[in-house]
Parts: C-alpha cells; structure tokens; sequence
C-alpha cells in the first residue's frame, strides 16, 4: 500500500528576513525598499501555491517549452596561456588562485 501524505504550508518572508538577505548579499536596503521586497515577494510565493495545486501527475517534465535538442559541438580550447591574464583581475594579489571578501559569516 502506496500512502500518499501532502502538506500544505504557506511561505512567507518577514522585514527581519529581507534585512538578513540583504547583509548577506551585502546589498544596502532602507525600510521602505525592504517592505517592497516583502511585499514583492510574498506575492512571489503566493503564485507559487497556486502552481503546487495543479495536478500534473500525468504531465511529462519538460526542459524548455519548445520541442527542441542542443547541437552538440566537440569540445575545443580556444584561449591557451591566458591563466595570468585571469589571475591578474583577483581583487587580492595572489598568483595562483583568487582570493575573494568573505561573503557567509
């Protein structure tokens, strides 16, 4: 016997979760703009839970919309040498590899 249990939730994204995304990806938000972002996001989630009541048990996945296969192409390197040229954009001086800021805490 095949038990088939689905849960319902609803997702919602608070001021004090806008504000923590927002340190993390180091981008400046002032109230006003984090209440948006709730507001827009929410809204996001919303159309998401109507999409999750949609019966698509007999619906085959899908890639892309449009019925169509990637050509295939050998695999060829083009650009020979260019590691200094690379490595030379690192914000930090370094010759072997970048080095990045920290972004998690």
């Amino acid at each position: 016997m095949i038990v088939c249990v689905i849960f319902k939730y609803h997702m919602s994204i608070d001021l004090k979760t806008i504000k923590h995304i927002s340190k993390l990806s180091r981008i400046s938000v002032d109230e006003k703009k984090a209440e948006k972002l709730a507001g827009d996001l929410n809204s996001i989630f919303d159309f998401i839970e109507k999409l999750n009541e949609l019966k698509t048990d007999k619906v085959e996945p899908l890639t892309s919309v449009a019925e169509t296969t990637l050509k295939l192409r050998p695999d060829e390197v083009k650009s020979k040498n260019i590691r200094e040229q690379i490595v030379k954009n690192s914000p930090q001086d370094n010759e072997d590899y970048f080095v990045v800021p920290k972004v998690i805490e």
